[in-house]
């Protein structure tokens, strides 16, 4: 089956399953209205701020406090993408139909992580004019310098997420094991190793800690990150090829 057949036949899938349009929709709602309630109450803590705290104010990185909750409407997207189809058995028909497994895999995530990018994207942008229109005068301007980048870099997070959800879904093929395994990483293991002591150098390594740089405007005044914002969407960018390329060797030498 030539590629552009397979594209075509993922796109149907990932239309005809009502749980992914739901996800992805949730992930919209979530970011936006937590992104906007975080903005007015930065709002009206403003003045009761001491001076450190003002320092290290950013308005457009407060507009993405939804981000941290929208991500996980995200990770079961990427998961369900992947998985649905080993938990329904219909991994066996899709492999029969395209044995070339590099070409099935690969064309399942461009047309998934192509749907993350345009919604991520929107939603950053929305996300971002919503929550400075309720910072009132507090609020950043898109032409500020490295805002532009900070909400470009919000959907490109948002994608990067869906991409490596589909990496980890492919290695672990159960839609609860990988989601059993992500929740507790992203939410828990990576808040706990990034706010350690002993483990803050460790926690700045992994995924959703160094993208998240991207979002970020004013650089806190304690900040010792040895990276910039991009260098941050690098890293994760790296566990994702890592995840996919694991993704793709389990595929390829095991049966369905």
């Amino acid at each position: 089956m030539a590629a552009t057949q397979v594209i075509r036949s993922e796109w149907t899938k990932i239309r005809s399953v009502a749980s992914t349009v739901w996800t992805l929709s949730l992930s919209v709602v979530v970011t936006i209205a937590l992104g906007m309630l975080i903005s007015a109450l930065s709002k009206n803590e403003f003045d009761s701020m001491d001076a450190r705290q003002r320092l290290n104010f950013d308005p457009t990185y407060i507009s993405f406090a939804g981000m941290s909750l929208g991500q996980l409407a995200m990770i079961v997207f990427g998961v369900l993408v992947v998985s649905n189809e080993y938990s329904t058995g219909m991994i066996r028909v899709s492999l029969s139909a395209v044995p070339q497994r590099a070409t099935f895999l690969f064309s399942k995530v461009a047309v998934a992580t192509g749907l993350a990018l345009v919604v991520g994207m929107a939603t950053s942008f929305i996300t971002f004019f919503l929550g400075q229109s309720m910072l009132g005068s507090l609020k950043a301007s898109i032409g500020d310098p490295g805002v532009l980048r900070a909400v470009l870099g919000g959907g490109l997070y948002m994608a990067l997420i869906a991409m490596f959800s589909m990496g980890v879904a492919a290695m672990l093929r159960s839609p609860m094991l990988s989601l059993g395994i992500l929740m507790p990483f992203f939410f828990l293991i990576s808040n706990i190793l990034g706010n350690v002591g002993a483990t803050k150098k460790i926690g700045r390594y992994l995924p959703d800690q160094a993208g998240s740089k991207i979002m970020q405007v004013v650089r806190p005044v304690d900040d010792d990150t040895p990276y910039g914002p991009w260098g941050g969407l690098g890293i994760m960018a790296l566990w994702v090829v890592a995840a996919l390329v694991g993704g793709y060797v389990l595929l390829k030498r095991r049966d369905a």
